[in-house]
């Protein structure tokens, strides 16, 4: 799509089908149509970090935002502040990228269930969790007896 002729980049039909065929292809997009709901959506269920182009109404849109974390995880990453806060919405992520609760809303981050969620899927994302949770010597040692690789 970024090869095409401008008014392409326009023409809804053309741009749905290229999203369906790579999700990412809506960063050629015109604006309008990384505004248009069904397209975005059919973008992010393709490829999940395609969110990134979508229009800020949209990556504040929780269905929106829930499809593209349900694809890629750190999808999240291009979510309004609200849905990095939302516990649904960041479970989503997490469950399908562990290391995606980098992206959650401090409070989450600070949240030993959410944390712990995460890190029985990849010790590796005990880095992200906050300083506070990091540094309590039990729950690191719970975290530990989840996954080892947590140190």
């Amino acid at each position: 799509l970024g090869c095409a002729a401008a008014e392409l980049r326009h023409d809804r039909e053309v741009v749905l089908h290229a999203v369906r065929q790579h999700g990412l292809a809506l960063e050629c997009a015109a604006a309008e149509l990384r505004n248009d709901r069904e397209i975005v959506l059919e973008a992010v269920a393709q490829q999940g970090r395609a969110l990134r182009h979508a229009a800020a109404a949209l990556q504040a849109d929780r269905e929106v935002v829930l499809a593209a974390v349900r694809r890629d995880g750190a999808a999240l990453e291009w979510a309004a502040d609200w849905l990095k806060a939302d516990r649904g919405v960041g479970l989503a992520a997490v469950r399908r990228s562990p290391l995606a609760l980098g992206h959650a809303a401090a409070e989450l981050r600070a949240d030993r269930a959410f944390v712990l969620e995460a890190v029985r899927l990849d010790g590796d994302a005990l880095q992200h969790a906050s300083a506070d949770l990091r540094t309590d010597r039990d729950f690191v040692c719970e975290v530990v007896g989840l996954s080892g690789k947590a140190l």
